[in-house]
């Protein structure tokens, strides 16, 4: 077909090779149907939407224009498995091919969407990801440590903001593959050696931002139990704002970008700062103020006043003093008057009841000869000899 097209002695430039090049791809493949998944999702500001369809082994970028997005009955995300119609076009001024999408639907869930959502429900079900495990992030740390690639973007932005906020925080970087199948191995390690030798206070782990595939190392099981298992609290930093990981589920504060990380992990100086001072000036205030009031009050004593104060404190304590002895004598005289009546009218009760007083009343005792009390007449023989007993005297008599 391209002999029929040009001779091979025809020299082409660079553009008309490319527009030879698209209008054979769009007039042989016009009005396709393709299946992917969406990776590297870009919508822009204007309403086009820019991705990439990939399969297990190829990918190829794509675009939808803003009059054809309006009609979407979905929202395209990253992992999403699709089905579009289009044409293939090539954009000339990268010399790219790229699919042109006039209709898109949903095809099922993409295969990495899935298996990431059946390993966090796993995960959440063993409590990996509960708020209880969480540990606040310190508010003064001398010592931050970054887990991430020593050559991306991420750490330095880590670097600058911390210079910025706080020269005084040391940070210690702990150089990690971040990509491909070697990073999830290498993050647990930096993780693992961060705590063994408690080398720092606060550990930030993440990349910048990427596709779902780049940032996969992150939600692997071994990283998040790194994650969740690590005594040093750790700050989740994968990607941008709209990307995530299972490590961030983990994580003791998850951050949207590397750089918040860093303005959450380090306080800003200058505001410490400026909350010191306003507390130095607020103890001044105070102290100065309560030393004036101890200076008033110190001024108004004098021996005269000492005296009188004295006098005002003491004088209650004595009237109640004085009250309480003269409560204290009523009581006693009381207490006495009220035995001594008592007693009186015991001594008057055993008087009456005394021998002496029934005999001195007329009454007489009578004892048989053996000595015996006479209280009836059955006691008493005929004959028999008595002994009576008035008040006075003793008189002897015979029983008749």
């Amino acid at each position: 077909m391209t002999e029929q097209l040009f001779s091979s002695d025809t020299v082409f430039s660079v553009t008309s090779l490319t527009s030879l090049i698209k209008e054979m791809l769009e007039s042989s493949l016009a009005n396709i149907t393709l299946e992917g998944e969406i990776s590297g999702y870009r919508p822009n500001s204007s309403g086009h939407l820019y991705f990439t369809l990939k399969d297990e082994n190829s990918q190829i970028s794509a675009v939808m224009f803003r009059g054809k997005a309006a009609f979407l009955k979905f929202a395209p995300k990253d992992g999403l498995k699709v089905r579009c119609t289009g044409t293939i076009s090539v954009y000339a001024p990268r010399g790219n091919y790229q699919i042109i999408i006039s209709k898109m639907e949903m095809a099922g869930e993409g295969n990495i969407l899935q298996i990431l959502e059946e390993r966090k429900m796993r995960l959440a079900a063993e409590g990996l990801f509960s708020q209880d495990r969480k540990k606040k992030i310190p508010l003064f740390p001398k010592k931050i440590g970054v887990v991430t690639s020593p050559t991306g973007a991420a750490l330095r932005d880590i670097l600058q903001i911390t210079k910025r906020r706080n020269p005084a925080v040391e940070v210690i970087v702990f150089p990690a593959v971040v990509q491909g199948a070697d990073a999830a191995p290498s993050i647990v390690r930096q993780i693992q050696a961060a705590n063994d030798f408690n080398l720092v206070e606060t550990l930030i782990v993440g990349r910048g931002g990427g596709s779902v595939e780049d940032l996969l190392p992150f939600s692997e099981e071994c990283v998040v139990r790194a994650v969740a298992e690590s005594r040093i609290p750790v700050i989740s930093a994968v990607g941008h704002e709209i990307d995530w990981a299972l490590c961030d589920y983990a994580a003791d504060y998850r951050a949207p970008t590397p750089s918040a990380a860093a303005e959450v992990a380090v306080p800003q100086l200058a505001d410490i700062k400026n909350d010191l001072s306003g507390f130095q000036k607020e103890m001044l205030s105070l102290i100065t103020a309560k030393v004036e009031k101890m200076k008033l009050m110190i001024k108004s004593f004098n021996p005269e006043s000492l005296e009188m104060r004295f006098r005002t404190i003491e004088q209650p304590f004595l009237m109640r003093l004085e009250n309480a002895k003269t409560a204290l004598q009523d009581n006693i005289g009381d207490r006495c008057r009220d035995v001594r009546q008592f007693l009186r009218e015991a001594v008057h009760i055993l008087e009456g009841a005394s021998p002496k007083t029934i005999l001195a009343r007329g009454y007489s005792m009578v004892k048989t000869g053996n000595g015996k009390i006479v209280r009836s007449q059955k006691d008493v023989k005929t004959g028999e000899k008595l002994e009576i007993f008035p008040a006075e005297g003793k008189i002897l008599a015979t029983a008749d």
